[in-house]
C-alpha cells in the first residue's frame, strides 16, 4: 500500500509583495482505500478564517418558534408510525428521536442532542450528550430493521452542525437513514476490501504522523487524503453494522466525536458534518466508519467551503495539514479515559 503525494510548484508575480516572483506549493494526494484525490494548499491565507460572528445572538434570534424547543417539540414534530416504534418518539436522556418530515431515506430521523440546547457550540458538546444521541439513533436504526430489514438495509447516522454544514434548523441534531439502496459513498467503502483497511490503519499507526488513538474498538486517524477539511475517521472494529452497536462503542464513539468537535473548536470552527456509515450483514468489506470535516463559520458574507472542486469534481481543496491536525487532536482523545495515543 502507498501514501501517494505529487507536489506541484507554481511562480507567479505576487501583488501582494509588490510583484515578485514567488512561489507556492500544491501536493496532490491519493487515499490508500479509495483512490480518491485531494489537495492540500501549503502556506496560504487561511481558507476557513476563524469564527468571529456572534453565533449566541443568531441563536437568540432562532430561539422563538424553533420546533425542537421545550414547549414546541411535543406539537411541533412528527411521530412514526409502526409498533416498533413505541409511540412514535424515541427519547434516551436528553435526546429526543422523531422522523424527518424531509422523505431522505425509506426511514428516516431526526434526533435533537437536547430540546433545552438551542445553541451547542462544539466546544461544549459532552460525550453523555452524543452518546445519548447514538443511543437513540441506534435504536431508531433497530426498529427500521424489525419493521422492514430489506427497506431498511443501509444505514447511516449523520449531522448538519449549523448552517454551513447544511442545516435549515439552527438547534443542533443528527439525522438518521435507513433505506434498501446505499450511497455512493457507502458503495464506495464497503468495495474496500476489510484486510486493505486494516493495512492502512497498521501502516498509519507504524507511521504515527496522522494516527490520533485508539479507543478500544475504535481507531481514530486524520485522513491522508481527506474528503473535506479536517477530515478525522474513526474505524469502528468488531461490530457488523449499526443496528449491532453495543452501549461500550456507542461510548467510544461519542467520546471520540467530542474530542474532534474540541479539536475543530480550537482550531477557530464553529460548523462540521458527521456521518456514520453501515452496511448489511452480508457486506464484506470496510463497513462501520465514521467521518467528521470542518465546515466554514457561521458569518454574515462567509466563504463556502464547497466549491466546483468538492460539489463537481469530488475533489476536496484544504490547507488544513493532516498532520498538524492529528498532534492537535490527541491532546484532546488523551485526556480520555482507555485512550491511547500514537
Amino acid at each position: 500500500m502507498e501514501f501517494r503525494a505529487e507536489v506541484t510548484t507554481r511562480v507567479i508575480h505576487d501583488p501582494r509583495r509588490g510583484f515578485e516572483t514567488t512561489a507556492s506549493v500544491m501536493e496532490t494526494r491519493w487515499d490508500p482505500l479509495t483512490g480518491q484525490t485531494a489537495r492540500l494548499l501549503r502556506d496560504v491565507e487561511r481558507l476557513l478564517p476563524a469564527a468571529g460572528f456572534d453565533v449566541a445572538e443568531l441563536a437568540a434570534q432562532t430561539r422563538p418558534g424553533c420546533p425542537f424547543c421545550p414547549d414546541r417539540i411535543e406539537a411541533a414534530t412528527p411521530r412514526f408510525v409502526g409498533a416498533g416504534f413505541g409511540d412514535g418518539r424515541i427519547r434516551v436522556g436528553r435526546a429526543v428521536l422523531f422522523p424527518n418530515l424531509l422523505p431522505y431515506a425509506a426511514y428516516s430521523s431526526v434526533c435533537v442532542y437536547a430540546p433545552a440546547r438551542h445553541h451547542l457550540p462544539l466546544a461544549e458538546m459532552t460525550p453523555v450528550l452524543a452518546a445519548d444521541n447514538l443511543r437513540a439513533q441506534v435504536a431508531f436504526v433497530r426498529a427500521a430493521h424489525r419493521e422492514n430489514p430489506v427497506a431498511a438495509a443501509w444505514a447511516s447516522i449523520n449531522g448538519n452542525h449549523l448552517l454551513p454544514a447544511g442545516s435549515s434548523v439552527f438547534h443542533p441534531h443528527t439525522q438518521g437513514g435507513c433505506h434498501p439502496v446505499p450511497t455512493n459513498t457507502q458503495a464506495q467503502l464497503v468495495s474496500v476490501p476489510a484486510d486493505r483497511a486494516e493495512e492502512y490503519l497498521t501502516l498509519e499507526r507504524r507511521g504515527g504522523q496522522r494516527y490520533i488513538a485508539t479507543t478500544g474498538q475504535i481507531d481514530w486517524v486524520a485522513a491522508f487524503a481527506p474528503t473535506g477539511p479536517g477530515e478525522i475517521r474513526g474505524f469502528i472494529h468488531g461490530v457488523g453494522g449499526l443496528a449491532e452497536l453495543g452501549d461500550g462503542v456507542v461510548v467510544e464513539l461519542a467520546a471520540g466525536i467530542t474530542h474532534t468537535m474540541h479539536t475543530y473548536a480550537e482550531l477557530g470552527i464553529s460548523s462540521c458534518n458527521l456521518a456514520i456509515y453501515g452496511a448489511p450483514p452480508q457486506a464484506a468489506g470496510c463497513r462501520l466508519l465514521a467521518r467528521l470535516v470542518c465546515r466554514s463559520p457561521l458569518a454574515p458574507f462567509y466563504r463556502s467551503d464547497v466549491t466546483y472542486l468538492e460539489r463537481l469534481h469530488a475533489e476536496a481543496a484544504t490547507d488544513i495539514s493532516p498532520e498538524d491536525l492529528a498532534a492537535r487532536a490527541r491532546q484532546h482523545f488523551a485526556a480520555g479515559p482507555g485512550c491511547r495515543t500514537g
